[in-house]
Order: C-alpha cells, then structure tokens, then sequence
C-alpha cells in the first residue's frame, strides 16, 4: 500500500518565491467521505485521479492514477463537488528537502501553505524561515476541507501573507 507521509505549514513570508516555479492546478472532490477521499486533478496540462485514506497524525494511504487530461476536464466540470480548488503550486528544495508551496486563489484566496513530504514520522526536518505556524493536524487546511468550508468564509482567518 502507498503511504503518505507529510506535514502542512502556515506560511509567513514571501522569502520562498525567489526562484521558485509555478504550476497551476485545478482539482475537485467525487467524495469526501472522513474515512475515504476521492479527488481529480488538473496539474499543468496532465490529469490525475487520487484516492486517499483516512488520515492519521501525518500519515494516510494514498493511490494515485494518470488519466486523460480530457476525462480529467469532464470529471471536474461535471461530477465534482463544488467549490473547485484553484491554485498554483511551487516546488522549493530546503536543506535536502522539496517543499511544495500552495498559493490558493478562488475562494480560498489569501490562503499560502507549504507542505513537506517525509519517508517516516519520525525523519526529522529542518523548518525553512518562511514556514509558519504547523497545521499538519489541523483538518481545516485539508484540501477537501477548503473545498468545502473555503478560507474566505472563516470566522477569523488564521496567519496568512499580509
């Protein structure tokens, strides 16, 4: 089985744009069962269908599949739970690490994360300046989450870029 091992930071500077490349991203939600989610992505111009388990601590099973760009299209368009998610994502390497930087756009605009993917719970690694506050445990920040309680619509956001 696929594991998927990762913790999620708040971000709180611009610092890690220098240099950093963008892709944009669009991705919709067939299910968003707690035990179970079932997500379309559109990354640049490749489509992706991504199955994912319950989440535990910073850990979840996770498959994922290429599929047509065009079925991709058709699934986010048609059968997706709505909001969509738009963003644009940036790789940063840190200290031997790639961080993938989420900057949100559409209704989750104003919302910046970065996420680091580990090979166990326990490796340890070293936080770059810009990341924030972790909410790797947070629910709330969880991609599925934000498509359906999107970050304009909370009482009282939390840290963001100014």
């Amino acid at each position: 089985m696929a594991v998927e091992i990762e913790r999620k930071f708040l971000v709180r500077s611009d610092d890690w744009r220098k240099g950093a490349v963008g892709t944009s991203y669009r991705q919709g939600y067939l299910t968003i069962d707690p035990e179970r989610t079932v997500r379309v992505r559109i990354a640049g111009d490749k489509g992706f269908l991504t199955i994912k388990g319950k989440t535990e601590g910073m850990t979840r099973s996770e498959f994922e599949y290429p599929i047509p760009l065009a079925e991709a299209t058709q699934l986010l368009d048609a059968l997706c739970l709505r909001p969509l998610i738009e963003k644009i994502r940036y790789c940063v390497n840190y200290a031997g690490h790639l961080w993938e930087i989420d900057e949100f756009a559409g209704d989750n605009n104003g919302l910046i994360l970065a996420e680091v993917e580990l090979d166990s719970c326990d490796e340890q690694v070293e936080l770059p300046p810009w990341a924030g506050e972790e909410v790797t445990e947070d629910h709330r920040y969880y991609n599925s989450s934000l498509s359906q309680t999107p970050y304009q619509s909370w009482q009282q956001p939390q840290e963001h870029l100014p």
